[in-house]
């Protein structure tokens, strides 16, 4: 298989996610409003499960403590979870706090 072949996959990441399990809100394009799980989370992404229908390339707003609301674009949904990578990365400041939150 050719380098680069699963773009887009869930194993396809820049860098090592934390594994939580936080519950919270999220609002689609269409202002939809959704209760979800934040499954696990970098500076650049997060997994999500919800039982919502997405699609990918949509965007997403997602609510997380110690930074408020971030922008995601949806970079794969399948089987109740979906992909995301944020517009801006939580800034390495924050990113402590962040995770402490939502280990909680």
């Amino acid at each position: 298989m050719a380098h680069g072949a699963l773009r887009g996959t869930p194993d396809d990441r820049a860098e090592p996610r934390e594994e939580v399990y936080h519950r919270t809100r999220a609002t689609l394009a269409d202002r939809r409003q959704l209760s979800v799980l934040i499954v696990n989370i970098s500076a650049s992404g997060l997994m999500l499960r919800s039982d919502a229908t997405v699609a990918v390339g949509e965007w997403i707003r997602v609510w997380l403590p110690g930074v408020g609301e971030m922008t995601a674009a949806v970079r794969w949904a399948l089987g109740g979870r979906i992909g995301c990578q944020f517009d801006q990365a939580i800034p390495a400041s924050r990113l402590h706090a962040v995770l402490g939150a939502l280990s909680r």
